[in-house]
């Protein structure tokens, strides 16, 4: 069976999708309200999965799933397989605690509003009636200091004079100590009240905390997945082992788990998987209407790993993407101070979390530890081109500087699946859309207008020939995937980089390698002073 985090659908799956496709459009036109809500919905932006399984007959099945939820509908449409875990059902334990809490928000939610909303009024009500007394009195005694400051500075009063003014003195200031103990006295019954009224808050609150808490690990530990050979494991155990130990909301609600699910219960043997973006974008995403895409990884990489074992995946799973073999790293520049490499396609700039053989690792082989390499920036993995290096830390400093400080150019080649001019895109300009990752995907970014990070790249088309338009980037930031969803975004460019296997679509498939290359780099190094450019063959 095919991985389905790096897979091309074959063309059982691909026949299936466009039997899907046309099923869903023949709902449009049936009338039904709840079918045309379910489109509705579907438009709004889904996705949907295709699996190809065969029974002990060898006879072959398609199942069809979509990702979450619908609607009013919850789990189930017809034509589709219903969920791996059906914890909604109106009668069942999950949406009669979740109903409690829903209870306990209103309560909260009325006891803010109400009781405790005129406990604080009354509060601030009393506080300000003090703090106007103490204020009152304060300003009397002001004026009475101002008076006797007068009568000194106004001649010479005789000793008893000077002694009424101290008395008077420290009669107010004696007063006005009396005045704000008696206006402590008046407030703390308020205070109490507010107090406990708070403390009732908290009390409330820590209850719908920890029988949300407790509701939450009844759904992980109850809400449990097949593999392949029969075995069952729930949430919490599938994620013991990953770096956040919890199950994120939504784990085991892919189309993905509830294709393989459906089929294990029904006996039969997963064949081949797609998942498939039906219409619009969401958040930000880049996701095309018609196109596959792979399992998300946050959600679904632990999940799957446990439920495809007893199947024989090609290529296998692993934690990170696999590529073509790769070529040697070739350095093209080397002083004292740093060197420039070009890194070939599907290589890592800097060591991961598996065993792959880095850039960096590459370099410390061949100049030994002693040298210090650093890697002054990154490329992504499946990006060629021009990388710099350097040799401790001074260098590194100073090249990080001008990194940050936007003193280097940057000039990268791509081939973008489309034309550029048949869909009426300047021929150059800039697109700013910041950035943020995209979380439960990883490694997945999208385009966040409201706390994404600024990034800036500016582009001019210089051909276009058999369906692909060649580019030239200049970035002006240099954010995680960049480039490829700066061209793949409908905000953006609107036409993925050839190659692209988290953003592309299927015409770009062709492709063994992403079509995006680090052509050239410009800087003056301050150490020397001198001023170096370097450039490097487009490869495809």
């Amino acid at each position: 069976m095919n991985n389905p985090f790096e897979y091309i659908p074959d063309r059982e799956c691909q026949q299936a999708f466009r039997e899907l496709i046309k099923k869903i459009e023949t709902l449009k036109s049936s009338g039904n309200p709840d079918d045309i809500r379910v489109v509705r919905e579907f438009e709004a932006g889904k996705m949907l999965g295709v699996l190809i399984a065969s029974d002990a007959s060898g006879i072959r099945h398609t199942l069809f799933a979509f990702s979450g939820q619908i609607g009013d509908s919850g789990f189930y449409h017809p034509g589709f397989v219903g969920p791996a875990f059906d914890y909604l059902r109106p009668d069942g334990y999950f949406k009669t605690k979740e109903k409690d809490i829903s209870h306990q928000n209103i309560e909260i939610s009325r006891f803010e509003r109400e009781r405790l909303s005129k406990i604080r009024y009354d509060y601030e009500s009393a506080r300000k009636r003090c703090e106007t007394e103490v204020a009152e009195y304060r300003e009397k005694c002001r004026i009475s200091k101002n008076e006797r400051d007068a009568k000194r500075a106004s001649g010479n009063p005789d000793e008893a004079e000077l002694a009424a003014m101290i008395r008077q003195s420290q009669f107010e200031k004696a007063e006005l100590h009396r005045i704000k103990k008696r206006m402590a006295v008046k407030l703390e019954p308020f205070d109490i009240k507010l107090k406990e009224a708070q403390s009732r808050l908290e009390a409330l609150k820590e209850k719908r905390r920890s029988d949300s808490e407790a509701l939450q690990t009844w759904l992980f530990s109850n809400f449990r997945l097949l593999n392949a050979r029969g075995e069952s494991r729930n949430l919490i155990e599938i994620f013991a082992d990953t770096p956040t130990r919890i199950p994120p909301s939504g784990a085991g609600e892919c189309c993905a788990p509830k294709l393989l699910q459906a089929a294990y219960l029904q006996g039969w043997h997963p064949e081949a998987i797609a998942e498939y973006w039906y219409g619009k974008p969401k958040s930000g995403e880049v996701r095309v209407h018609g196109c596959h895409y792979p399992a998300c990884r946050g959600k679904c990489l632990p999940v799957l790993r446990w439920m495809l074992q007893g199947l024989d995946i090609e290529p296998p799973l692993s934690d990170s993407f696999t590529c073509a073999a790769i070529q040697e790293p070739e350095i093209i520049f080397e002083n004292q101070w740093f060197c420039v490499v070009n890194k070939p396609s599907g290589m890592l700039s800097v060591p991961g979390k598996g065993e792959a053989v880095s850039v960096q690792n590459w370099l410390e082989d061949r100049y030994g530890r002693d040298k210090s390499v650093k890697m002054a920036h990154r490329l992504d993995q499946d990006t060629s081109g021009l990388l710099i290096a350097t040799f401790g830390e001074l260098p590194y400093k100073t090249m990080q500087s001008l990194f940050a400080t936007r003193k280097v150019t940057k000039t990268y080649v791509a081939d973008l699946e489309g034309d550029y001019e048949s869909r009426a895109i300047p021929q150059k300009g800039r697109i700013d859309l910041p950035l943020s990752p995209d979380w439960l995907d990883r490694p997945r970014q999208r385009v966040d207008l409201e706390s994404g990070k600024e990034a800036m790249t500016d582009y001019e088309f210089i051909s276009v020939a058999e369906g692909f338009s060649r580019i030239i980037f200049h970035p002006h930031t240099g954010r995680t995937h960049q480039l490829r969803v700066h061209s793949a975004s409908v905000m953006g460019l609107g036409l993925p980089i050839a190659g692209d296997r988290l953003y592309g679509t299927k015409s770009g498939s062709q492709h063994r390698r992403l079509h995006l290359h680090a052509h050239k780099i410009e800087f003056t190094f301050p150490i020397d002073g001198k001023n170096y450019t370097f450039e490097s063959p487009v490869p495809f």
